[in-house]
């Protein structure tokens, strides 16, 4: 039999989960869950095998279940990462981890008092070949120095914001939603935990419309040893939905844009540009999956997306949503 089993809520981008959990020969998926009704009906024709229901609270009490991933729409994460924790489940959650710092300090407590449960969440971009390459060059010291970094998460998808979910929200942060994925690629890339944010934030891509909140932001992120990076959260923006990223180093330049990814070795115009022909998004959900599983199963295997990573970067969106809010510079207090 196999070891672990799994239940997932929410089967929007949860659906994808299936595949990857199912891929690691020591784990099942048991349950489903969406409340949705056409979904429901779906998935129970489409896996007649698993155990499909609309009540999240039938998985996360569920003593047969052991990992619980958690893909519902925002504001239903803090809840039921709780209660997972609290029914002794480990926890893929998809990001947001939650909406609130408050919140977070919450789940961290807990966590720390049930210390055997691990937690993870889709922070992707970690597993994309091209940033794998670029992380490897970093740190061999190929970039020299970097000083100055450009991550801009051009989402477009306007639909998304102006007619789903994310409009009838108490509260929605384009920062937790989509800043988080940059904001985690420069920290994973670097190796390095900032000490201040600045931001501000705008809604003229959604003007006229119901969404409340902003549609855009832009974070300046400082760190100890003087590097800086730029990182923008575009919901509105006409542009295919896209990851660019811009390093500088003082040895060598990384751009990754809508044309490519080149390599500038040299100050002189005339000098040869290379291609990076690496992978480009190539990730897969599955590969973070399956090391969080690794990770339960096996004391000495460590997930791509740490606990620790969870909070340090959900820590950086907190203190930039604040920096947006309140207008200035926020120091960055590290849950």
């Amino acid at each position: 039999m196999k070891t672990l089993k799994a239940g997932i809520i929410g089967l929007g981008v949860g659906e994808k989960h299936i595949q990857a959990y199912e891929s690691h020969p020591d784990c099942e998926v048991i349950a489903l869950c969406d409340f949705a009704e056409e979904k429901f009906f779906k998935a129970a024709q489409k896996y007649p095998g698993i155990n499909i229901t609309r009540d999240a609270g039938e998985i996360l009490s569920d003593p047969k279940i052991n990992v619980v991933s958690i893909a519902s729409f925002d504001n239903y994460h803090f809840e039921q990462v709780m209660k997972a924790i609290q029914n002794d489940k480990h926890v893929f959650v998809e990001k947001p981890l939650c909406l609130h710092q408050s919140e977070a300090i919450q789940i961290r407590s807990l966590l720390r008092k049930n210390s055997h449960i691990k937690i993870s969440s889709n922070l992707n971009l970690r597993t994309c070949p091209r940033f794998k390459w670029l992380k490897n060059a970093i740190h061999a010291g190929h970039m020299g120095q970097i000083y100055y970094i450009e991550a801009d998460y051009l989402w477009g998808r306007l639909q998304k914001l102006c007619n789903g979910w994310r409009k009838e929200m108490d509260f929605y942060s384009i920062v937790h939603g989509a800043a988080v994925h940059m904001i985690d690629l420069v920290l994973w890339l670097t190796g390095m935990t900032p000490v201040e944010v600045q931001g501000y934030g705008s809604k003229i891509s959604t003007l006229g419309s119901d969404f409340k909140y902003n549609d855009f932001a832009t974070i300046l992120i400082k760190f100890n040893n003087g590097m800086i990076a730029k990182v923008s959260a575009n919901g509105g923006c006409v542009h295919p939905h896209f990851h660019k990223l811009t390093l500088y180093g003082t040895r060598k330049t990384f751009i990754h844009d809508i044309g490519g990814a080149k390599l500038l070795n040299c100050r002189n115009p005339q000098s040869e540009i290379k291609d990076i022909n690496e992978e480009y998004p190539g990730q897969e959900k599955g590969d973070i999956i399956y090391s969080f599983i690794q990770s339960i199963l096996h004391s000495n295997a460590e997930a791509i997306v740490t606990d620790y990573d969870v909070f340090t970067t959900m820590s950086v969106c907190f203190a930039a949503e604040k920096a947006i809010k309140e207008g200035q510079p926020t120091t960055i207090q590290y849950i």
